[in-house]
């Protein structure tokens, strides 16, 4: 049986009128929409990655990441602070508006904001299904934004 999971703002108001003594309880009847494990952001690249048909080496391939480089970032072997190559990685995965923002925020990056300018070009790709980055750069700069942070190894 595959149950839908849960938004975050579902399982705040579950948790807003919750005792303590209920926590056992709430952690059973949520646990496929709660995040476990010690690497969150790996496991969710990963499985979504999968489900999608893609090999990891084809989404690095695309976002234009060194395979070495990749697999650490997804592994958290390694971590950037730049939030453009969370992006790269998201958008070469075919990855939705909301697969994205749980990305984001599973790697503790800020969220896409439509209130961004910037951040509306990344929304309008992710909602079309964009993955050719060449084309997000593309859109970035006609309207007068920096393209996608490049990517390097050395981060």
């Amino acid at each position: 049986m595959n149950v839908e999971e849960k938004t975050t703002g579902t399982l705040t108001s579950i948790l807003s009128s919750a005792h303590p003594q209920q926590l056992a309880e709430f952690l059973e009847e949520n646990r496929d929409s709660l995040i476990s494990g010690d690497r969150p952001f790996a496991a969710f690249m990963r499985e979504r990655i999968r489900e999608k048909g893609l090999k990891q080496q084809d989404v690095f391939l695309t976002a234009d990441i060194s395979e070495g480089y990749g697999y650490k970032l997804i592994s958290e072997e390694k971590h950037t602070l730049q939030r453009d190559v969370i992006l790269r990685l998201c958008l070469a995965a075919g990855f939705s508006y909301n697969e994205t923002q749980k990305a984001l925020k599973l790697y503790g990056m800020p969220p896409l904001y439509a209130k961004i300018p910037r951040d509306s070009v990344f929304i309008i790709a992710a909602n079309n299904g964009i993955r050719d980055l060449s084309v997000v750069d593309e859109m970035l700069r006609a309207h007068g934004f920096d393209p996608l942070y490049p990517c390097s190894s050395g981060e």
